[in-house]
């Protein structure tokens, strides 16, 4: 199922997209699609009732981060072999984990805001693996049954703040509008195989990132158990599992107002994001 909350008349609500592409209300059956309603049992549940019967979204609505009240926003960096090389940084022998606030998510066409006294402001599609059971001390092996699903994820960075200011990497990650999700949280049933899935991103119309997660130096079920080897996973955190070449850091044309992104991850779905 391809799960999403919208906003109608300043209200979030839970949506379900039917097989024809439109967006069933889904407030029915549960208050919001987050940590507490994003567990296998709880989708299977909702899956075996007649989604046909749920009432139709019929006016534009504007489409917000597809998880709510996000527990944990857990990211990796340099996690294909494409980008590291691109930046001059050697392939990590472990995932390089960081966090970015919370407060950074916002909806996958929300505009982006280019933070203050920005001078190297960039983009990067991203796999996200939606934890739906808490998970701690779990091998590869069990990894996939505490996955809820996947969406895409902008891993928006503010360079200079990341790499050139004193500190961790988290504050040139977390800045508002730096964390857009969605459109959907995709079950992990219709994704059996999320290391062969294609990845891209448009830059004021022209491919920058080109890419697939088949190139993760890092796969997604090794993180998920890495991860819970020094954390809980709690229900309704999101993981940014790295993304492939094509960065502004590696070009140098970082983003500005009026910019546009257009990028997508095979069926999870696209964002589109103007820069302010």
């Amino acid at each position: 199922m391809k799960l999403l909350r919208y906003v109608e008349n300043g209200t979030t609500k839970p949506g379900i997209l039917d097989s024809n592409g439109d967006i069933k209300d889904a407030s029915s059956l549960v208050s919001d699609w987050d940590g507490s309603s994003i567990s296998d049992e709880n989708i299977a549940n909702i899956r075996s009732t007649d989604l046909g019967s749920l009432p139709g979204v019929d006016s534009p609505v504007d489409i917000a981060p597809c998880v709510g009240d996000l527990r944990d926003f857990i990211c990796i960096g340099l996690n294909f072999s494409e980008h590291a090389a691109e930046v001059n940084m050697e392939e990590p022998a472990e995932p390089i984990v960081f966090m970015k606030a919370t407060s950074s998510v916002s909806g996958p066409n929300d505009d982006v805001v280019v933070p203050k006294n920005s001078t190297k402001s960039d983009y990067e599609v991203e796999l996200g693996v939606v934890i739906g059971k808490a998970a701690s001390y779990i091998s590869i092996e069990e990894a996939e049954e505490h996955i809820a699903g996947y969406c895409v994820v902008n891993d928006l960075s503010e360079r200079e703040f990341q790499l050139e200011r004193l500190g961790q990497w988290v504050k040139g990650k977390s800045c508002p509008t730096f964390g857009p999700i969605g459109p959907w949280l995709v079950t992990k049933d219709e994704i059996p195989d999320p290391q062969n899935l294609k990845m891209w991103l448009d830059l004021n119309g022209e491919r920058k990132q080109d890419g697939n997660t088949s190139t993760m130096i890092h796969k997604v079920f090794f993180i998920v158990s890495y991860l819970s080897q020094f954390m809980l996973l709690a229900p309704g955190t999101v993981i940014s599992t790295g993304t492939p070449s094509g960065v502004a850091s590696s070009t140098g044309r970082y983003l500005q107002s009026g910019d546009t992104m257009h990028l997508g991850i095979e069926g999870l779905g696209e964002q589109n994001q103007k820069v302010i």
